[in-house]
């Protein structure tokens, strides 16, 4: 019984990425990145329920370019994960599931999160600088 050579799956280096598996990929990542910022989440709540000292650190960290970066990737990451989310729903109902309406979904899916994000911070500053 001689085994035969089997073909080596491709390597990474010479894989061809698709938006199919990116939007996969990305979706998970999204999932564990709301998972770790929803301690930043807590954290603001346990500051508000302990006091203004408490609260106004917190408040001073999310003021700062790094929360303000880290509130950015958490709301970012948020409306992914829902678009995302919601596209997967309608998929269980067996739409959309054609080649090339997966890639519009996907496509609708990345448009939805820019739109979603950017709406949701100049709502966000204009609010605060008024």
């Amino acid at each position: 019984m001689a085994s035969e050579t089997r073909p080596l799956s491709p390597h990474l280096q010479v894989y061809r990425w698709q938006l199919t598996s990116v939007l996969s990929i990305l979706h998970r990542a999204a999932g564990l990145a709301l998972a770790a910022g929803t301690i930043l989440l807590i954290w603001w709540l346990v500051a508000a329920a302990i006091g203004p000292g408490a609260y106004a650190g917190i408040r001073d960290f999310l003021g700062s370019w790094i929360g303000l970066l880290l509130l950015f990737g958490w709301s970012l990451t948020l409306y992914y994960h829902l678009c995302n989310g919601i596209r997967h729903l309608f998929w269980d109902t067996a739409h959309g599931l054609e080649l090339p309406q997966v890639y519009a979904g996907g496509w609708t899916v990345l448009a939805a999160t820019a739109a979603l994000t950017a709406m949701s911070w100049i709502i966000g500053l204009i609010h605060w600088s008024a």
